[in-house]
């Protein structure tokens, strides 16, 4: 036995060492990099979840702007009915798009060719409610048109200021792309003052430009800042295929707020004219004029007896500068501008012969008409005053019992123009000028804007037929 033990020693220690350096050749290799100053090590995993809680929001939040937005963004159908077949079938025709709620009331903002070729407009909400809409006016010049629905406390959108947009800047676009409604997509603004030629000629374009997706569907829809503003109405995409590649314009929220705006008070765009007609700067002519970068615009010709001509403008002169905003290209000076009423002041810096030149120039209210106030136009009370006319809403009675709406003629002064018409009190007012009206502030605003003539259509309620009447303005 004794004679056993040292052999019995000598191979657990080889055993030994035989797995010593097994488990030295199969340890694990560490290379060790070295660390910038700037690279924080951390223990933490990349996505830490714990019970209960969401990982934190990096970047915008989107989250409140969406859905403020989606409540305030509606489906808009415009329709053309037709009756076709021995048996009348009415079959529908028009489109489709959206909508943006702007007041809690119901004025609801959209683009002029979505509702251009229907003639009954319907709006759909966020919460399913459907409402027929009333066209108060649309502006083809720059894609806009203001609806009214009758509804009051709706969600709505406070409008944003998008000359304080920067490029590079988060933005969400709203709409119904394939009537998928209440979509909510996310981009930066890629570009301002763009001019993609979709209008006709004198249309204002000076588009903000974004990588939002949007789609057909989409036009009339919202453009939305990070903080809930309204900054834009989606209006067109770039494409080849039909459908979104990476382009979408909208129209800038401050040239939007005016113009819907005048439609609401005037029923259509009161646009100011300054009566030049311009080309972009380029190098030659910058050089020309003494300045040190491509930027302005180029007046080449100046209309007679316009505001330009008034304010001293003249053929050469290099625009840079209105009411303390650059003007870079062409569409700067038409968004500019097209903020701008008949009447308004405005501050313009320009170059001439290698100086730099103030003018303060009042807008005129056509291309080639002399400027005036637009608040000097009579008021619709003071108009009804002197034709000799008063006007009321019908009760809830005759609403009841009368088939159509309109305003009832409540009372005429005796020897007025009115009375020389022969219209006699009583007479229901369903149209001025051709254009329905169904209450007392829809006529008022259809007369602030007739003209040197009105043309009164409607009826009696105790005679057939239709009657109407037309009578000068003085």
């Amino acid at each position: 036995m004794k004679k056993i033990w040292p052999f019995l020693i000598t191979g657990l220690l080889s055993i030994g060492i035989a797995l010593g350096f097994f488990s030295i050749l199969t340890r694990p290799v560490v290379v060790v990099q070295p660390v910038s100053p700037k690279t924080v090590l951390t223990n933490q995993p990349p996505f830490a979840f714990t019970s209960g809680q969401s990982l934190p929001i990096t970047g915008p939040d989107m989250i409140m702007a969406a859905n403020v937005s989606k409540q305030a963004v509606v489906y808009i159908e415009s329709r053309t009915v037709s009756s076709t077949g021995y048996f009348s079938r009415k079959s529908y025709s028009g489109s489709t798009g959206s909508g943006v709620v702007i007041s809690e009331n119901g004025y609801i903002a959209t683009n002029h060719h979505v509702i251009e070729d229907g003639g009954e407009i319907i709006v759909l909400l966020e919460n399913g409610h459907e409402y027929p809409a009333k066209l108060m006016g649309s502006d083809p010049s720059t894609d806009l048109a203001l609806l009214k629905i009758e509804a009051t406390g709706l969600p709505y959108l406070m409008f944003g200021n998008s000359d304080s947009l920067m490029v590079g800047e988060w933005v969400i676009a709203v709409g119904n792309p394939f009537k998928l409604y209440s979509t909510v997509t996310a981009g930066i603004v890629s570009a301002k003052s763009r001019n993609i030629n979709i209008l006709d000629q004198g249309g204002i374009e000076s588009f903000i430009q974004t990588d939002a997706a949007v789609n057909p569907g989409n036009s009339g829809g919202a453009l939305v800042n990070t903080r809930g503003q309204l900054v834009g109405i989606n209006t067109a995409i770039m494409t080849y295929s039909g459908q979104y590649e990476g382009f979408s314009f909208a129209i800038p929220s401050n040239l939007a707020k005016k113009v819907l705006e005048d439609i609401r008070q005037y029923g259509s765009a009161h646009r100011g004219w300054l009566g030049v007609v311009i080309r972009p700067l380029d190098n030659t002519s910058a050089q020309d004029a003494g300045l040190n970068e491509v930027s302005g615009v180029v007046i080449e010709k100046v209309n007679e007896n316009s505001a330009a001509e008034e304010g001293g403008l003249r053929s050469g002169d290099v625009i840079v500068n209105i009411d303390g905003k650059k003007i870079v290209s062409s569409p700067d000076f038409m968004g500019i501008i097209g903020q701008h009423r008949p009447g308004d002041l405005i501050n313009i810096n320009y170059y001439r012969e290698g100086k730099i030149r103030q003018a303060k120039i009042k807008l005129s209210d056509s291309q080639n008409g002399i400027a005036r106030d637009i608040a000097t136009s009579k008021a619709p009370d003071q108009i009804l005053k002197e034709i000799g006319m008063d006007v009321r809403d019908l009760n809830e009675n005759e609403e009841a019992r009368l088939s159509r709406e309109g305003v009832m003629v409540n009372s005429i002064t005796e020897g007025s123009q009115i009375e020389g018409v022969n219209m006699e009190e009583n007479f229901i007012i369903t149209q001025i000028n051709g254009v329905p009206v169904n209450n007392v502030n829809d006529f008022k605003a259809e007369l602030q804007h007739a003209g040197s003539s009105i043309y009164l259509q409607g009826y009696y309620e105790q005679f057939q037929g239709d009657f109407a009447y037309s009578l000068d303005l003085k």
